[in-house]
């Protein structure tokens, strides 16, 4: 395996490991790699240091324990979250701590193919879909808010929702 320091074209740092360099550039020019933090897929080697491996070598990985969380769950803290998107990327922050990048970036991109291929309709999600699914409306993808009781009435109705955490497209 080969570890490479990569840089998006918004100039974000992260690593990447690949079976060889030829593998690296396969995945780069077909668009298969993306940024973590801003899911940007023009996706360059960053400058590295050569690796010198001694006799003595730290460990590669170390464990990570996340943050406690401060004070006891509350209304707007609790595992159950709102529907709009702030109040989700907010409270999920609370709840579990920072989204890693990884995640973090693969939310981005779901968040870019919704808002590419489907129709915003604002608080009035719960009853365009209803309107759909009992084609009174044409059929499509929407994305918009909706309370948790109107989420679950939906789904008590056999219409399928899904929430999805709305993260900012990139950190700036």
């Amino acid at each position: 395996m080969i570890h490479y320091a990569l840089r998006c074209a918004a100039e974000h740092d992260f690593d990447g490991w690949f079976k060889s360099s030829a593998d690296f550039e396969r995945l780069a020019q077909g668009g298969y790699l993306s940024c973590p933090q801003c899911g940007n897929t023009t996706v360059n080697r960053g400058m590295m240091a050569p690796r010198i491996v001694g006799k003595a070598v730290a460990p590669l990985l170390t464990e990570v324990h996340p943050p406690p969380l401060q004070g006891a769950p509350t209304k707007t803290n609790s595992v159950q979250l709102s529907t709009t998107p702030t109040a989700l990327t907010e409270q999920k922050r609370i709840v579990a701590g920072p989204i890693p990048d990884v995640l973090r970036s693969m939310l981005a991109r779901i968040r870019q193919e919704v808002e590419a291929n489907c129709d915003y309709v604002g608080p009035n999600f719960a009853e365009e879909a209803r309107r759909i699914h009992e084609r009174e409306a044409p059929a499509r993808g929407i994305y918009g808010e909706a309370t948790a009781d109107e989420a679950e009435s939906l789904e008590a109705d056999g219409i399928n929702v899904a929430r999805i955490p709305w993260v900012p497209l990139n950190d700036s």
